[in-house]
């Protein structure tokens, strides 16, 4: 399978907007073409060719190497094929993403995945604030598709989220699924303070304790079966010696709310 690999060699000095780089867009492309296309550093039109060295022509695998850290939007709207991203990379990683795989070696900044529809993205290390989240003035956020990140995530993990999955391996800041719809959030590590604030439907995991809103009620201790199929498959994608047998065999105490709300999220904290 051919492959379109980029590589900085440009470091851009204010935040560079790229969100053609995507299979989406690479597809019918020469290498030629792809150098051509328009990239906004700062306020000012340049081309792709004047920050990375393109090789290769337009293909479903994409991969790009480099301190991406100050680059934003990169794989925004993608509907196939797969990006990998060996380095850091910065804010509105697949913002809107309906399909594909995105996978980030390195860590990512704010806003992984706002308002995706669908597709895949993994991060490697750790995420900053309003993973899988709607837009400031939006309603909702994302409505399908997965999110994995393997390290840390700061605030409002799935705010607004209606649908999907998201995944973090190490501690999540305050606010995880705040206002969620529905959908599923599972923290391997702690959760930081008030987990589910105004949400109205879905499931926060975590497997450490928790401090629990006021305006949620315990509602009983037990052994939620569809975890198990949870977590087998996080075992298969990386997270197997985060998951032991007795987070699939345990039990979890199951806290209803939030009760300014319809009342019908839940979050489930394992029991030691």
């Amino acid at each position: 399978m051919s492959v379109t690999h980029l590589k900085l060699y440009t470091k851009p000095e204010v935040p560079l907007e790229a969100e053609m780089i995507s299979p989406t867009v690479f597809a019918s492309l020469s290498q030629s073409g792809i150098e051509h296309l328009n990239v906004m550093h700062g306020n000012v039109k340049c081309n792709l060719g004047d920050f990375f060295k393109v090789t290769g022509k337009g293909a479903a695998e994409i991969h790009v190497e480099g301190d991406l850290s100050g680059v934003k939007l990169i794989g925004a709207g993608m509907s196939e094929g797969k990006l990998i991203v060996d380095g850091d990379v910065g804010m509105h990683l697949g913002a809107g993403m309906s399909g594909g795989e995105i996978e980030v070696m390195g860590s990512a900044g704010d806003w992984v995945g706002p308002e995706m529809s669908g597709g895949r993205i993994t991060i490697k290390k750790n995420a900053g604030h309003m993973v899988g989240s709607a837009f400031r003035g939006q309603s909702t956020g994302i409505t399908g598709g997965e999110i994995y990140i393997h390290g840390n995530a700061k605030n409002e993990i799935g705010s607004a989220m209606r649908r999907g999955l998201i995944v973090v391996g190490g501690d999540a800041g305050d606010f995880t699924g705040v206002n969620m719809l529905a959908g599923s959030i599972i923290v391997l590590g702690e959760l930081g303070i008030r987990t589910g604030a105004g949400m109205k439907r879905g499931t926060i995991v975590s497997l450490q304790d928790a401090p629990i809103l006021p305006s949620f009620e315990y509602s009983c201790t037990y052994h939620p079966l569809f975890l198990r199929l949870y977590f087998r498959k996080l075992r298969e994608n990386g997270f197997r010696r985060k998951i032991q047998d007795k987070h699939l065999n345990g039990k979890f105490k199951r806290y209803c709310g939030d009760g300014i709300e319809l009342n019908r999220g839940e979050i489930l904290l394992f029991e030691r």
